[in-house]
């Protein structure tokens, strides 16, 4: 079963009866990315398309505690509904779940038969077609990674990580993996249809890298939207978390959401190749690497989209934390891969794996686009070691200035659109509010003894 043009639900229903499916997952994103779903019986799936599934509007603004952000239209509207129909094309099975299929949703306003505002694969669909405007198609490469742990009772988290194995950074087997979790998980990846290439053991005990071969750039953010919500619950079916948040321990590094970028011409060539130009990269990337570096702090607020983002970045940290660019440097922002030719891209390096994988790329392709209207060159590469204050601007140091900063770039926010903009920074600023209101342990640690 893969992804095609959709074609009747009857069909759709013939064939899915013959694989043994019953049931048909349908799923769709939120602002964070996390997936809502209902599941379809078979034979109710033909209504479900006619007349789609109702999901009140408000799920796009309910935290991840259950709370409903008051965003307007929804509860100030008396939490009216969204419509989902399946997309019919999107099928994929589920390896790990006998008898069940997935796809995603289309998710509209039923008032206006429009979008829903809040979509973030909507917004992302918004964003491609000004690129293809200009006769880009931007092809999107993801890189992810996260840790996975296992149950602790009676730990203050409940949860501890799977190995405490160190140094070692790219392996694989047993070594960092005693129960080969990573092999298990990518083969069940490959067979659900999602795209993956390649996976190793990174840099800390029960951290794991996963990566997606390079497509569409909306099929690429379909993928590891639908990528990350399977490994999730492949964790689940085993009794472990595995987690994408940013930086979950003190003591180990953070989890990136590295995005490789390049965009086809309309004769399918690669755009951003330029045997001629300078470094080998054409004016359109040269041009998109600029704008990715002046749109750089409003970007932060889509790719690193929480209070706890902000807690990887640093010197020595291999994450970003300074506005810059270099070839084939991962000290630098933006890290430009040495292969030229049909492989010429650049990697965004700021995101970290908590993003919301359709935000991301709409954010990245954004900014990128912005450069390459505006025809601005990006400065000197860097050279060397980076995370030097002294030759780059540093990037918002907490997730209320990155949302300062979103608001203040029109000219991001104007692509990006009013309606998500808006719901976005107020869903994202009652976050940094409660975090504000929130006593944490280290404070009770560093003062309720002494003081």
């Amino acid at each position: 079963m893969s992804a095609s043009d959709s074609p009747s639900p009857r069909r759709h229903l013939d064939r899915l009866a013959a694989e043994g499916v019953d049931v048909v997952r349908v799923t769709y994103p939120d602002l964070i990315g996390t997936d809502r779903a209902r599941d379809v019986l078979l034979e109710h799936l033909p209504s479900a398309c006619d007349h789609g599934l109702a999901f009140c509007r408000a799920v796009y603004h309910t935290t991840p505690q259950g709370d409903v952000v008051p965003v307007a239209g929804g509860l100030d509207a008396g939490l009216p509904d969204v419509c989902v129909r399946p997309d019919l094309g999107t099928l994929l099975p589920l390896p790990w779940e006998p008898g069940v299929a997935s796809c995603l949703g289309e998710v509209t306003d039923p008032a206006t038969g429009l979008p829903a505002p809040e979509s973030p694969r909507d917004l992302l669909r918004t964003v491609l077609d000004r690129a293809h405007e200009r006769g880009l198609r931007p092809v999107v490469g993801p890189e992810l990674e996260y840790f996975l742990c296992e149950a602790a009772p009676g730990s203050p988290r409940g949860w501890r990580r799977y190995s405490e194995a160190r140094g070692v950074v790219y392996t694989a087997g047993l070594r960092a993996d005693h129960d080969n979790h990573l092999l298990r998980t990518l083969r069940l990846l490959r067979d659900a249809g999602l795209g993956v290439s390649s996976g190793n053991h990174e840099f800390d005990g029960s951290q794991f890298e996963i990566n997606l071969t390079h497509s569409g750039a909306l099929d690429a953010a379909d993928r590891a939207f639908r990528f990350k919500a399977a490994v999730k619950e492949l964790a689940r079916k085993e009794g472990r978390l595995a987690t994408f948040m940013a930086k979950p321990f003190a003591d180990a590094g953070g989890s990136g959401f590295h995005l490789h970028l390049s965009c086809e011409d309309e004769d399918g060539a690669n755009a951003f190749d330029d045997p001629s130009a300078p470094h080998g990269l054409s004016a359109t990337a040269r041009h998109a690497v600029a704008g990715v570096l002046a749109h750089a702090p409003a970007l932060a607020a889509l790719a690193n989209p929480t209070v706890n983002s902000y807690k990887r970045f640093g010197p020595d940290t291999l994450a970003p934390w300074l506005i810059d660019w270099g070839l084939d440097n991962r000290s630098a922002m933006v890290r430009v891969p040495p292969e030229r030719g049909a492989g010429a891209r650049f990697e965004l390096r700021l995101g970290d794996a908590g993003a919301n994988p359709y935000l991301l790329i709409a954010g990245t392709v954004a900014a990128a686009l912005l450069g390459i209207e505006a025809g601005e060159e990006p400065p000197a590469p860097l050279d060397g070691y980076g995370y030097d204050t002294a030759r780059a601007a540093m990037l918002p140091t907490s997730l209320s200035a990155a949302l300062d900063a979103l608001e203040a770039d029109t000219a991001l926010t104007g692509l990006l659109g009013k309606a998500f903009t808006t719901s976005y920074l107020t869903y994202k600023r009652d976050e940094v509010e409660r975090f504000r209101r929130h006593v944490t342990d280290w404070e009770f640690t560093e003062y309720a003894y002494h003081l």
